[in-house]
């Protein structure tokens, strides 16, 4: 079967988030949670009775998959970790050969168990070793995860592209000074 490759890869270290059941956490006053299904991400919690509220965040362990960093929006990640860019935006180009090597693919429907919300870790070249990293905050963001390249075998045509692109997210409720 012909699937195609990726062009010059690296790796991108990704932290999925944990969308499981809502566990509370310990600590003091009502139910807390780390997701807020009615919102679609993780919620604010003063963890340390400073007055300000952090974001909740559970991650399931990152994984390290193959990928091709799109040329045009490198420049706004190198930009962003000077700190000289307001919005930096990245797009990732994964195989899904390479997803279902590790398991990253539901065998139920298919779809990529790479979402919106997960976030960029690093990125790293073929044989481990760092490039570039992503500070969070502000970070790096799923904000679409599509299929991008479908049918390159005439006689069985399967889809072989997932297209990631990543962007930093402000919180959503602004602090107050």
């Amino acid at each position: 079967m012909l699937r195609g490759f990726l062009l010059f890869p690296f790796l991108a270290e990704l932290h999925r988030l944990d969308r499981g059941p809502f566990v509370p956490t310990p600590g003091p006053g009502p139910d807390q949670r780390a997701f807020d299904d009615d919102f679609r991400e993780g919620v604010l919690v003063d963890q340390d009775d400073d007055g300000l509220s952090e974001r909740v965040r559970r991650e399931l362990p990152p994984v390290r998959v193959p990928c091709q960093v799109e040329a045009d929006t490198h420049e706004a990640l190198a930009r962003a970790a000077g700190g000289h860019a307001p919005r930096s935006a990245l797009k990732l180009v994964v195989h899904f050969a390479d997803l279902e090597r590790e398991g990253l693919v539901d065998p139920q429907t298919g779809e990529a168990r790479l979402r919106v919300g997960d976030r960029l870790g690093a990125i790293y070249d073929k044989a481990g070793a760092l490039v570039q990293a992503v500070r969070t905050p502000p970070g790096l963001y799923v904000t679409e995860a599509r299929p991008v390249g479908w049918g390159l075998d005439p006689l069985r045509p399967t889809r072989n592209l997932l297209l990631l692109t990543l962007g930093d997210r402000s919180p959503a409720v602004p602090r107050l000074a």
